[in-house]
């Protein structure tokens, strides 16, 4: 019996040690939610998540390595180019200028409470103490700066060398049609594209540029490229809905000022907490530096602010209604028509230099936005059929779920949309379409989820199913009150918002 007994004392001995020495393993192999938290923390770049803030360089390389693009057919050559880009990194505006001098203030004053309250100073960043705009004394703002200038510049110079028999002949302005808007950082970007893209070609200054021409229109009558402007129901649209989107995100941000508040033992208010939030994204974006206001906030904050913003560019200029996009179908129609006017040369055999070969376009985000819906681009599932219907969509999901609408990917600085015509002889359809975004393929749901389009399937589902309404009649106000649309819309927003709520850390 004795030895019965200690036999079982040592298998039980030795089953223990091997469940410890698993332990141990599994341990060693996992890391720990702390340590995870630490390994992602360093490998958040917050440069990438600065929504329609963000730099086109620090996301142009980011592509989505699931989807598959098509090998451009041998024998298919391109013929024309169409490019819709949003101009490049600016200059906070001159209300955010004065924004920001108010922060300044306002963390003087903070400071100075948490003094009269006797708290410890030792959590509050040493920036903050001493911290003044970086704008301060402006009086202008908005303007195209320097990086923003390159990055246009650079653009330009990866096109020509992407495209070379359509870009690389002498310049004409029938040729090359170079189109902005009379904002002046539209048409600055539009002119550092050009200086790259025909940069060598001319006879000025030791670059050998060019002198090149950039048409505009008036903003009252410009309906390619700024038809937000003078739509009416769009206008009414998201003067209805901002109240709305501000709802939808303060949860997100009461939460944030609470937990910064513990955090530095300052009276943080909501106002502070989007104050610091946009400063954050000036300073990560046209300055490089990440440590200072981007530095009060963990990286799982930065990817809910970020989320914030994404949520109001979908309901106010994307696939939130119909309208926002459904406006911009007068670009959409000159694209498609530049194409035909392509064919119709190239069918004929005109001689090089007697037909444009390529159409450039310099606007905002407001642009490029409506004009990637109306391609119908960053959808998941079965999204596309619920555009071909008018139908909003479901809202962005929250972090961190992930999600194909990001603004860093639909409009970064300098973000555009490239449709490229291809020529192909030996197939049964000649013609194509190439879609690129961010100079990347991107598949288009409209066409099978393919980059490549026979140019007829193009103009059948992307353009026609937008055909039933001219711009007059999508942007003319109904004498039906819309505010009923609205308000339903509005409570099917927060009801559907409502569900991923809970808490932050979800």
């Amino acid at each position: 019996m004795k030895v019965k007994v200690k036999k079982m004392k040592e298998k039980n001995s030795a089953i223990f040690m091997q469940h410890a020495i698993l332990s141990l393993l599994i341990l060693l192999l996992v890391p720990s939610s702390s340590s995870a938290r630490l390994n992602s923390d360093e490998s958040f770049d917050v440069r990438q998540h600065l929504s329609t803030v963000t730099r086109h360089g620090a996301v142009k390389d980011i592509v989505d390595n699931s989807f598959v693009p098509e090998n451009i057919p041998d024998g298919c050559t391109p013929v024309h180019l169409n490019l819709v880009a949003r101009h490049g990194t600016r200059a906070p505006t001159k209300k955010r200028i004065k924004e920001m001098d108010r922060l300044a203030t306002s963390l003087q004053a903070l400071v100075a409470n948490a003094k009269e309250r006797k708290l410890s100073l030792d959590n509050i960043p040493a920036w903050v103490f001493e911290w003044t705009s970086p704008w301060k004394g402006r009086v202008k703002g908005g303007e195209l700066i320097v990086k923003g200038e390159e990055e246009l510049y650079d653009l330009g110079i990866r096109i020509r060398g992407k495209y070379p028999n359509l870009l690389n002949e002498d310049y004409h302005p029938d040729v090359h049609t170079i189109k902005a808007t009379q904002v002046p950082r539209a048409s600055a970007s539009a002119v550092a594209f050009a200086l790259g893209l025909f940069s060598g070609r001319g006879s000025l200054g030791p670059g050998k540029h060019r002198a090149f021409a950039v048409s505009t229109e008036s903003r009252a009558s410009d309906l390619l490229l700024r038809f937000f402007d003078t739509c009416q129901s769009y206008k009414n649209y998201r003067k209805n809905e901002e109240p709305a989107v501000e709802k939808l995100k303060e949860p997100i941000f009461d939460e944030i000022t609470r937990d910064l508040s513990g955090r530095y033992g300052l009276n943080f208010t909501r106002q502070h907490i989007s104050s610091l939030w946009f400063l954050c994204k000036q300073e990560a974006s046209l300055l490089d530096i990440t440590n200072q206001a981007c530095g009060l906030f963990n990286p799982t904050e930065l990817s809910l602010l970020e989320w914030t913003d994404d949520l109001e560019a979908f309901v106010l200029k994307g696939y939130g209604n119909s309208v926002n996009y459904r406006m911009g179908l007068p670009l959409l129609k000159d694209v498609v028509e530049s194409m035909e006017l392509a064919i119709k040369a190239n069918e004929e055999a005109l001689p090089s230099g007697s037909y444009e070969k390529a159409r450039l376009r310099f606007a905002h985000a407001e642009t490029v936005v409506p004009f990637s819906c109306l391609l119908g681009l960053f959808l998941q599932g079965s999204d596309y059929n619920l555009i071909r219907k008018e139908k909003p969509l479901e809202l962005p999901p929250k972090p961190p779920q992930s999600r194909t609408w990001r603004g860093s990917a639909v409009a970064p600085f300098a973000g555009n949309n490239m449709l490229v015509l291809y020529s192909c002889p030996a197939r049964k359809s000649k013609y194509f379409v190439h879609v690129l975004h961010n100079e990347h393929p991107v598949p288009l749901p409209g066409c099978n989820n393919s980059d490549f389009c026979p140019f007829d399937v193009f103009k059948e589902r992307i353009l026609e199913p937008h055909m039933k309404d001219d711009y007059q009649a999508i942007c003319t106000v109904k004498d039906v009150v819309p505010q009923t649309e609205n308000s339903k819309l509005q409570q099917n927003y927060t009801g559907r918002f409502l569900l991923f709520l809970p808490s932050m850390a979800g």
